[in-house]
C-alpha cells in the first residue's frame, strides 16, 4: 500500500471541505450542471484521445499501481539478489525454489533458473514482461494526465456557458444566482479534479514507471549473473552500479558493522 497517495488525497479533501464549511455548507458547492460539464466533457475528450481498450486497461491499472504497488529501492533489491546468489552458490539452482521471494518479477526469474532455462530464454521473457508492465504504467499515466489537462479547460467551458446564460437572463434576477453558481462551480470542479487527483496520480505513475524500469533492469542482470553462477560478492559489486554514488557504500558499511559485531 502506498500510504503517501492515500494520505495526500485524504489531506487535500479535508482542506477543501474545511474551507467550504468555514464559509457556508457543502450543499452550496453541489451543482448537477457543473458536474455534467466537467465529468461529461472530460470523459468525452478522453474517449476521443485514446482507444477504448486503452481506457479499460489504463484507468484501473493506474489506480491499482498508484495505491497498492510497493516501491522497492534499488539497494533492497541488490541485497536480496546477493542473498539469492549465495543460496544458489551453496545449494544449487534447486535451492532457489525453497526461498520465499516477495517481488513477483524476481521470483519469476529465480523460477526460470531453478527450471534450468538458458540465459537467452530468461532474458527475452523477462524483458518482454518488463516492457508490457511498463507499457501499462505509461498508458495509465498518460490517461490521467490527459484528464487532468482537459478538466480545467472544461471548467472554463462551464464558466462561459454559465455566464452566457446569466447575461441572457438579466431581466430575471431569480435566475442570476443559479447561473453564476454554474459558472463558478464548473471552474472549481475542474481545478480540483485536475490538481488534487488526476495530475498527482499521473506524476506518481511516472515516478513509479522510472523506478520499475531501473529495478527490473537490475533484476534481469542479477538473475542472469546467478544463472551463470557468479559469486555473491561479484553480483553485489556489479549491481551496485545501479545505485547513486552516495548510496553505493551503504552496503559496505553494513557488512563491516556485521563483521565487527560477529568478531
Amino acid at each position: 500500500m502506498d500510504l503517501s497517495t492515500g494520505l495526500g488525497l485524504g489531506f487535500g479533501a479535508t482542506v477543501l471541505v474545511t474551507l467550504i464549511l468555514m464559509g457556508g455548507e457543502l450543499g452550496m458547492f453541489v451543482d448537477l450542471h457543473a458536474f455534467i460539464v466537467i465529468f461529461g466533457g472530460s470523459t468525452a475528450a478522453t474517449l476521443i484521445r485514446f482507444p477504448l481498450n486503452s481506457l479499460f486497461h489504463g484507468i484501473p491499472y493506474g489506480m491499482k499501481f498508484a495505491f497498492t504497488m510497493r516501491r522497492w529501492t534499488a539497494h533492497e533489491l541488490v541485497d536480496e539478489i546477493a542473498n539469492l546468489a549465495d543460496v544458489a552458490r551453496k545449494q544449487g539452482p534447486i535451492g532457489l525454489e525453497k526461498v520465499e521471494i516477495e517481488d513477483t518479477f524476481l521470483a519469476k526469474g529465480m523460477r526460470y533458473i531453478a527450471d534450468g532455462y538458458d540465459a537467452t530464454f530468461i532474458r527475452d521473457n523477462l524483458e518482454r514482461d518488463m516492457d508490457n508492465f511498463c507499457a501499462h504504467l505509461d498508458e495509465g499515466q498518460k490517461i490521467y494526465r490527459a484528464i487532468g489537462d482537459c478538466a480545467p479547460a472544461f471548467g472554463m467551458v462551464g464558466t462561459l456557458i454559465g455566464m452566457v446564460q446569466m447575461f441572457a437572463n438579466m431581466t430575471d434576477p431569480s435566475k442570476l444566482g443559479p447561473y453564476m453558481a454554474v459558472a463558478l462551480l464548473a471552474t472549481f470542479y475542474g481545478a480540483a479534479l485536475a490538481n488534487l487527483f488526476c495530475l498527482p496520480i499521473a506524476d506518481k505513475l511516472q515516478l513509479k514507471l522510472h523506478d520499475e524500469q531501473m529495478n527490473r533492469s537490475l533484476i534481469i542482470d542479477g538473475v542472469l549473473m546467478i544463472r551463470d553462477n557468479k559469486s555473491p560478492t561479484l553480483v553485489r559489486e556489479m549491481l551496485l552500479a545501479y545505485l547513486p554514488e552516495k548510496h553505493r557504500h551503504l552496503g559496505e558499511e553494513e557488512e563491516a558493522e556485521a563483521a565487527a559485531a560477529a568478531a
